[in-house]
């Protein structure tokens, strides 16, 4: 499985701003550390989250519920999951506005994370 790194985090969310505006920065580096590494923990030889669909939806949970950047964390949060699947050759059949509306949803806590893996698993192509 292809993950992506903390440096290409920081380069996805540095072209974001970029290109739709905002603030550069970290807001806080441990909780950035912590939304990179909670999809690869496990106990033992389990992986608390065994799938590349399950990975993918805890590093953009994380990364939009423990706000690191300054700017952002919504929308570094679907590309980093989007991107991530794709990477590993899944593709979910959705539109921007669609993508948009979840991950609000996510923020406010009208979704929670199983939702956003329901919502995932019914949108593979």
């Amino acid at each position: 499985m292809i993950r992506l790194s903390r440096e290409q985090i920081l380069m996805l969310h540095h072209q974001l701003i970029e290109r739709y505006g905002g603030s550069h920065g970290i807001r806080d580096e441990g909780m950035l550390d912590s939304a990179l590494s909670a999809p690869f923990q496990s106990f033992g030889e389990t992986d608390f989250y065994p799938t590349t669909q399950e990975k993918a939806v805890r590093l953009a949970y994380g990364l939009v519920m423990n706000h690191p950047f300054h700017d952002g964390n919504k929308r570094i949060g679907a590309l980093a999951m989007l991107t991530m699947l794709d990477l590993n050759h899944i593709s979910l059949k959705t539109n921007s506005a669609e993508l948009t509306e979840v991950f609000l949803q996510l923020a406010s806590g009208v979704l929670k994370e199983k939702d956003l893996l329901a919502w995932v698993l019914s949108k593979m192509q």
